[in-house]
């Protein structure tokens, strides 16, 4: 099976509350209706992956690559500052 390129996801909140997600990376706070990216790591997430099954979020789309490469930028520059 060949190797395939993993990007990141849009989701967003299909409640009418706001949702947090713990991940194992950071946590996610998501308003009613809200959409935010996340990286292909966290896809895997398996407290995203119950998320999605009590269809409190729902994926909207895969990032593109260059959405995907903004994120991980971003997430870098977060991570970066907090030390």
């Amino acid at each position: 099976m060949a190797d395939r390129d993993r990007r990141g996801m849009l989701i967003k909140n299909t409640d009418t509350e706001s949702v947090r997600v713990p991940m194992a990376t950071r946590i996610l706070h998501i308003g009613p209706g809200e959409e935010t990216f996340i990286t292909a790591e966290e896809v895997r997430d398996p407290v995203l992956r119950d998320s999605l099954q009590h269809r409190a979020i729902a994926i909207v789309r895969p990032a593109t690559e260059e959405e995907s490469a903004d994120l991980e930028a971003r997430l870098a520059e977060e991570e970066d500052g907090e030390e």
